[in-house]
């Protein structure tokens, strides 16, 4: 049965589902979606590329999702970065 969750990609999936959940939740929270989505978005391209890793997809398609990953957390630490410096001042 685990074996087929995850050779499926259906444990990627669940992963998907929870961030699903979590950017909900902090949206009733009061977060707006343009502070979400660059929050929760490395994960989610990072669970993508799992779950194409897991199906036995192309190599392309497991490397492009997470290789995105990277200049989207880059662009979220920089905004953190800049709302942090706000609030300082």
């Amino acid at each position: 049965m685990m074996e087929q969750l995850f050779a499926s990609g259906r444990a990627a999936d669940l992963v998907l589902l929870a961030l699903l959940v979590e950017a909900i939740w902090l949206r009733r929270k009061g977060w707006s979606w343009r502070d979400l989505a660059p929050m929760l978005l490395p994960a989610a391209l990072i669970v993508a590329g799992l779950r194409a890793a897991l199906t036995g997809a192309p190599w392309p398609l497991i490397s492009l999702p997470v290789a995105l990953s990277f200049p989207v957390h880059l662009l979220d630490l920089a905004r953190r970065r800049k709302a942090s410096e706000r609030a300082a001042s």
